[in-house]
């Protein structure tokens, strides 16, 4: 199994979020992906706690019905574990080790790094580049996460009917769709810093990109869980009743003022800590974009008011901007979910390692 670039045939991309399956399949189509399939299959609340799969079976169902939905025929899938699960290092090895020598001495030194006896993690490693400061050594991330994260991971898939070919990391996955922007990017910037802001459902997480490399990751626990729940105590609705009125509409007039303005003023004052935080305490003095994705993007006015509060560009991804589409993907409902897919089509993009 693997984590980083190997060689794989064609994987679908599924993102397990924590209130929704994302699925994404991709091929290569002249000089462009093409979209052959997706889906996205909402399940009931608390199924994943702390991105932790907290019950295999409903999310297993949910799978297979993202799998039924989809009509693709692929059962080999990419997966991912959450960021805060994976321990990330960027060693600097001599260059001239060959691939044996280099596995010995990354195992020697994650051994120092890596908080767990090795036989209680899964760990795999990535030559980088030549080092800024010696070209006789090269730099290698290697990435690690306990066992428990990738295998209920796999038994899940498993038990849905696939087989999981490689276990990613969200951010990894988020830092590959990226280059699925570019058109929406300035062309002005020559070494950009970009800001992707995933809104979920419980979660938030900032991703902070620097030259196609995440240099920041973050995560906060609020998400549209929050407003779901403000539309709820408000109009004395169920939970259910207020996700789907939130979701379809039909709530009174002082809703936008009253509720969802605060949420939208509440999140980019969430976002604009972060962002403070990140600015602040590291090298990267600047953000030169923005970009919004997750289920809560595409709430109406959030773009504008991130710009307009941050003074900084932003938009709400696509990253099926510049691709050809299936036949039997509708388009108007794959651009509708686009700003969701973020993660699934970093993972689909596997398939072209």
């Amino acid at each position: 199994m693997s984590w980083f670039n190997r060689r794989q045939s064609a994987v679908l991309g599924i993102d397990i979020g924590t209130a929704a399956i994302k699925l994404v399949e991709l091929s290569w189509s002249g000089a462009r992906y093409r979209v052959e399939s997706y889906a996205l299959i909402p399940f009931p609340q608390d199924l994943m706690v702390d991105k932790h799969i907290a019950n295999i079976d409903i999310i297993a169902n949910a799978i297979k019905l993202a799998v039924k939905q989809s009509g693709t025929k692929n059962r080999q899938a990419c997966v991912a574990v959450a960021g805060s699960a994976v321990m990330s290092k960027v060693l600097s090895l001599p260059g001239s080790l060959i691939a044996e020598e280099m596995e010995e001495q990354i195992l020697l030194e994650a051994d120092e790094y890596i908080p767990y006896a090795l036989d209680e993690v899964n760990l795999d490693f990535e030559v980088q580049q030549v080092s800024e400061n010696n070209a006789e050594r090269v730099d290698v991330l290697l990435a690690a996460s306990r066992r428990e994260n990738v295998d209920e991971r796999i038994e899940v898939l498993d038990k849905a009917g696939l087989k999981v070919k490689i276990v990613d990391v969200e951010a990894f996955a988020m830092e590959n769709a990226v280059s699925l922007l570019a058109d929406q990017l300035p062309d002005t910037i020559d070494k950009p810093t970009i800001a992707i802001i995933d809104v979920g459902a419980t979660m938030s997480t900032l991703n902070v990109i620097h030259e196609c490399r995440t240099v920041y990751t973050r995560e906060q626990a609020f998400g549209g869980k929050q407003l779901t729940e403000a539309i709820q105590c408000r109009y004395g609705l169920s939970y259910e009743d207020a996700a789907f009125a939130k979701k379809h509409g039909g709530l009174p007039a002082n809703y936008f003022s009253d509720v969802l303005d605060p949420f939208k003023t509440a999140l980019v004052q969430q976002m604009a800590r972060s962002l403070q935080f990140f600015v602040s305490s590291s090298a990267y003095r600047s953000i030169d974009s923005i970009v919004l994705a997750g289920g809560c993007s595409s709430i109406t006015g959030l773009e504008q008011l991130m710009k307009q509060n941050l003074g900084i560009s932003t938009f709400v991804s696509n990253p099926f901007i510049n691709m050809a589409i299936s036949n039997k993907v509708k388009p108007q409902s794959l651009k509708h979910a686009a700003p969701a897919m973020m993660i699934a089509c970093g993972l689909a993009l596997r398939s072209f390692d």
